[in-house]
């Protein structure tokens, strides 16, 4: 019995000393961790202090001035608000006009295009016969301008719009990317306060003249079908050109805004009708503008005789002659229109 009781002390023994070490190891991590907090807490503090002294003086610390807050996501375009009319303004009824569709393409088979090139063009709205590109009357649909039209349509996401590192249509971009491609965007001013020092920055948006932008770039293809024994235009493409300036307004050069895919702006275009100072009764739509080919633009680049895929304007002796380039352009054009009255027999 005595050998039984030695033993059971000797275990109560034991399982107290292993207790009490594992209450220290614990009480000794929660010490190291108190300890830590409260060594962060005063170097947080330390840090954010300065004692500034009369005179604008900074004695351990100097203060922080705010960076410049990142540029804001522009998610809107520059497109005329253009409030609807309440009643009736036209002594007609319009109203089926907007309810209009193009006429599907006429299907082309690749075996019987026995003649295929791809032109690009440079429209000038300054030009007389361009001038409907420029008319920025209000009506219910909006602006009438050409590039408030494409605007509109980007905007209300009608249409998707790619990036003008290329003309093929590869990259497409957001509004917010199309707004600062427009020359949009804004600028960081910084503000500054009492004692002449820079207390915080703020967002300046910038603001687009669309009157400014008045060249637009038009990629089309042109094909001779056996079958019909027609010459067909087809448009794949148009971009708008708006000026560069450098910030102390040194001109630069001209730049592509976008491109847009021409058979998906159709139905847009059939729904917005064009200034025409000649028809007094009917006016056509930007639609049957563009079919109809009621523009004038000239030929600033086309696949023919061109191996290196040069503008005209690149070509060695045409760079700084502007006249031998509208010449070429001319040529380019003539060539095309011999190739067709060359295929009839009479």
């Amino acid at each position: 019995m005595k050998k039984y009781l030695t033993k059971f002390l000797c275990l109560t023994v034991v399982l107290t000393l292993v207790f009490s070490v594992a209450d220290a190891q614990k009480q000794k991590k929660r010490a190291a961790t108190k300890r830590s907090n409260t060594t962060t807490k005063k170097t947080t503090k330390g840090k954010t202090k300065a004692n500034i002294k009369s005179g604008g003086q900074v004695d351990s610390v100097a203060a922080v001035v705010s960076a410049p807050p990142a540029a804001p996501r522009i998610d809107s375009l520059p497109v005329p608000k253009v409030k609807k009319s309440l009643r009736l303004d036209e002594a007609v009824e319009t109203k089926d006009i907007m309810d209009r569709t193009p006429l599907a393409y006429e299907h082309l088979r690749a075996d019987d295009a026995v003649f295929r090139h791809k032109i690009w063009r440079e429209i000038d709205t300054r030009e007389k016969v361009n001038l409907p590109f420029r008319y920025s009357a209000d009506e219910n649909t909006g602006n009438q301008r050409f590039i408030s039209i494409l605007l509109k349509a980007i905007q209300d996401s009608a249409v998707t719009v790619f990036d003008p590192i290329d003309d093929r249509f590869t990259t497409p971009l957001t509004i917010s990317q199309v707004s600062k491609l427009l020359g949009g965007g804004g600028d960081t001013v910084p503000h500054y306060n009492d004692q002449g020092v820079i207390d915080r920055y703020d967002y300046k948006a910038r603001e687009i003249n669309l009157d400014s932008i008045y060249k637009f770039k038009i990629k089309e293809e042109v094909i001779f079908d056996k079958e019909s024994s027609r010459l067909f235009w087809r448009i794949l493409g148009i971009a708008p050109v708006r000026n560069i300036y450098s910030s102390s307004g040194e001109y630069q050069g001209p730049a592509d805004v976008f491109w847009v895919y021409y058979p998906d702006m159709r139905p847009i275009f059939a729904k917005y009708q064009t200034y025409n100072g000649k028809n007094f009764g009917a006016r056509m739509t930007w639609e049957e503008l563009f079919e109809t080919r009621m523009f004038s633009g000239r030929i600033i680049k086309s696949t023919m005789d061109n191996p290196f895929d040069l503008f005209i304007a690149a070509n060695p002796g045409l760079k700084d002659n502007g006249v031998f380039q509208l010449l070429e352009g001319e040529r380019i054009k003539e060539k095309i229109f011999n190739y067709e009255q060359d295929l009839w027999s009479y």
